[in-house]
């Protein structure tokens, strides 16, 4: 028994789960996002010390003034465990909390994870994106599936992130001798966009700015440092 279900529920609910995914995966667009918004939301979670919550947070980047003019947070009590390629059930809900939120307008969303960098083609990225039906991107610290070749040294070097035949994503060094990132598209945008997108947002770290800044936010609340929401600057 874990979570209120016995182990008898969890394949029936994972199987739910996976129809879930090929459903918001077909109902993916891809296509250009021109010209870039200027305006671009970052969205990350975390946990509580005991694991007991989930803790989200959303902000919003100027790209123009390179500065963050908003920042939203939010909690939930956890409801499932820790299971791969499922990550957006466990702390989606959260973070749609947090991004909705968000006051001053926004025209395309950054989140920690993947997108179409998934085994079912819906990562958390996409799975978040097609529900608030707005454009956004994953941008993830590691790879969860697929191949590639690693990037020359040099920031702005990408190799193409593989699965099989089929590029599902892009592995980008955004600074010099620095680990890559990896980019896929969520919704609303294609992967042209995206990494030009991803190198619009980036200050002078290896994480462009909207999710960086929402790493550090959640970082912020599990040590109750964040101020009551919502911050407007």
């Amino acid at each position: 028994m874990l979570h209120g279900k016995s182990d008898a529920d969890w394949p029936e609910l994972i199987a739910s789960w996976k129809q879930t995914q090929l459903a918001f995966r077909a109902k993916v667009i891809i296509q250009p996002l021109d010209p870039l918004p200027r305006f671009v939301a970052g969205a990350d979670a975390a946990f509580s010390a005991d694991k007991k919550n989930v803790l989200a947070a959303a902000v919003i980047y100027d790209r123009i003034e390179k500065r963050i003019i908003e920042v939203t947070h939010a909690t939930r009590p956890v409801e499932f465990p820790y299971i791969p390629t499922f990550l957006s059930f466990r702390e989606g809900p959260t973070v749609l909390d947090a991004v909705r939120k968000l006051k001053h307008e926004w025209g395309v969303i950054c989140f920690d994870g993947q997108g179409y960098a998934h085994p079912r083609r819906c990562g958390i990225a996409t799975h978040l994106a097609v529900t608030l039906d707005r454009p956004g991107i994953g941008i993830g610290k590691s790879r969860l599936i697929g191949t590639f070749a690693e990037p020359a040294t040099k920031g702005g070097s990408s190799s193409p992130l593989m699965d099989g035949p089929e590029q599902i994503g892009l592995v980008l060094r955004t600074r010099d001798e620095v680990k890559p990132v990896f980019i896929s598209v969520g919704h609303r945008i294609d992967l042209p966009s995206a990494i030009q997108l991803t190198l619009a947002c980036l200050g002078k770290y290896r994480i462009p700015e909207p999710t960086r800044q929402a790493d550090i936010e959640v970082a912020k609340m599990k040590t109750g440092g964040h101020q009551a929401e919502p911050m407007l600057f």
